[in-house]
């Protein structure tokens, strides 16, 4: 019981993080400044390594401007340059002294970014960092009817923190100086590609474990059923026990709640709401991993004693040996995990952790026939695209992608992610995706090998085979738009749902089968008592 009340609450934190496939946090409006000539470059992310009084210090990331010429994409062809502040610090009208050479440091406003780049040129300056006025990035575009922008100094976007900082050493006359090149990104990272593998692998364990324990149920109910008519009742919720279905209503309220808590996390995100979160992570995690070792352990016939061997515990009931055998472990593993979540390392205890508790939820939890997983889906498709994307018109932001990051808690984001970190990226980072993403979907994909089973289709005749292979295509896509986008954060679900519940859909009804997995959801089978009645 217990399980299945963390199943539920995981399920509702799970719906917040479904859009967390995400890279970069550059603002873009350039839909009304398109690229012409003199003004046509792509928007590239520039590394800024800094040199306070000779000693290396921070380095920061700014983005290359539209305009200007390009930046070399090696450090050791980029220059040693120093750093002089901008007088007046706007750089809207010419300065009273030439800058020999020297990066220009200027604050965004009150004229355009050509006119800056152009006065910082004439001065002599041989590039122009302008300090944004959030902490976010913005992209640096040509005006409409600007005429003059063919400029010959890089221009780079910092954010405020990053600019406040250099200002600061500047006002206090120490030498600062910086390089600026901007390093290749690779197309695609095999984090990327073990990221897929760890979402299809994890759906696919949950798939064939549930289909097993659903199979094994009915075996289990037939045999009782042929060995006496008098137990048909008591047998007859074997096959649901330890199991939550899905009701349309619950299915509508998954999303609704989770919205409002989606709310709440921006308006408070705080590093102690993280915290909360973490605790609630490892709580999960800790019944996810504990599950999923006694499922495991179970197999081998040294343990099969200990499994089947139960003790009386206050609060939990009845529990077996070697569950109680094996939870200080995963105790110890999920508080190892929150005190050094920090470490370069620690993405490893959050996806162990991460994979058990969504294979243990998608065991518990389950849509009980089509109808519920499209309704269910559907509601989950409008949810990631509306705090996606349709929240930057009430909130200036995307509400989804902020709490992703953990915006204002000063952590890296929230737990409830898988994560591997990008082997090959100069600019570093993580590939990451939330376990919405992966649960909301896999729902669906387990109920189809549940029914190919109870059905006894093959798995070319089936549906489990083709809701894979959807959900690993929608999956591939979520990540070529995210290339394709320039960085910005995708709700995934936009791409999964469609290629999933539509091959799933599209299949039932091409097969006939459209009816029976729209209302049952499960093949209608004559019942053994009848046939044992009519034998006798």
């Amino acid at each position: 019981m217990a399980a299945r009340g963390l199943a539920f609450c995981f399920l509702f934190l799970c719906l917040f993080s479904t859009s967390s496939v995400l890279a970069g946090d550059i603002v873009h409006h350039d839909d009304l400044s398109p690229k012409r000539p003199k003004c046509d470059n792509d928007f590239v992310l520039v590394k800024v390594p800094t040199w306070i009084e000779g000693v290396p210090d921070i380095e920061y990331v700014g983005v290359g401007a539209r305009f200007g010429p390009t930046l070399a994409s090696k450090e050791r062809h980029a220059n040693h340059t120093r750093v002089v502040l901008a007088y007046p610090p706007d750089y809207c009208s010419s300065p009273s002294h030439k800058l020999d050479g020297a990066v220009v440091l200027v604050h965004r406003g009150n004229c355009s970014f050509t006119k800056k780049s152009n006065i910082a040129e004439s001065a002599g300056a041989s590039a122009i960092l302008i300090i944004n006025n959030q902490t976010d990035l913005f992209k640096m575009v040509c005006e409409v009817n600007e005429t003059d922008v063919d400029i010959g100094i890089p221009a780079v976007m910092l954010p405020l923190d990053a600019g406040e900082s250099l200002e600061k050493f500047l006002a206090m006359n120490s030498s600062v100086s910086v390089q600026l090149y901007s390093p290749q990104r690779p197309a695609v990272d095999v984090a990327e590609v073990f990221l897929w593998l760890m979402a299809v692998g994890t759906i696919l364990c949950a798939s064939y474990w549930s289909g097993w324990s659903t199979r094994e149920a009915v075996i289990e109910q037939e045999k009782l059923l042929k060995d006496s008519s008098d137990v048909m009742m008591s047998a007859a919720g074997i096959g649901s026990s330890g199991v939550v279905d899905i009701s349309t209503t619950s299915a509508v309220l998954f999303v609704v709640v989770a919205s409002g808590f989606l709310v709440m996390l921006y308006k408070w995100m705080s590093y102690w709401f993280i915290e909360v979160l973490v605790v609630l992570f490892c709580i999960g995690g800790v019944e996810g991993l504990q599950t999923c070792l006694v499922a495991l352990l179970s197999c081998f016939r040294c343990f099969e004693t200990a499994a089947q061997s139960f003790v009386k515990l206050p609060v939990f009931g009845a529990v077996s040996h070697l569950t109680v055998a094996v939870s200080p472990f995963c105790i110890a593993f999920a508080v190892m995990w929150a005190v050094f979540r920090r470490v370069s390392f620690a993405w490893i205890g959050q996806d162990i952790l991460g994979i058990t508790l969504i294979i243990t939820v998608l065991q518990i939890v389950r849509i009980p026939n089509l109808k519920v997983g499209s309704i269910l889906l559907g509601c989950a498709f409008l949810y990631d695209i509306f705090w996606v994307f349709v929240s930057k018109w009430w909130f200036h932001e995307s509400v989804m992608i902020a709490v992703a990051r953990g915006d204002g808690s000063g952590e890296d984001g929230i737990p409830m992610l898988l994560k591997i970190p990008r082997l090959f990226d100069p600019w570093g980072g993580y590939s990451v995706i939330g376990f919405g993403d992966i649960i909301l979907p896999g729902l669906l994909i387990v109920f189809s090998l549940r029914y190919d089973w109870l059905a006894q289709k093959n798995v070319r005749n089936g549906y489990f085979l083709w809701a894979m292979i959807a959900y690993g295509l929608g999956l591939l896509i979520t990540y070529v738009a995210l290339n394709l986008m320039d960085g910005h954060g995708q709700p995934a679900l936009l791409y999964i749902v469609p290629f999933t519940l539509g091959t799933f859909l599209m299949l039932g009804k091409q097969r006939g089968d459209l009816k029976t997995l729209w209302t049952r959801g499960e093949p209608e089978m004559p019942c053994p008592h009848i046939r044992l009645q009519s034998t006798q």
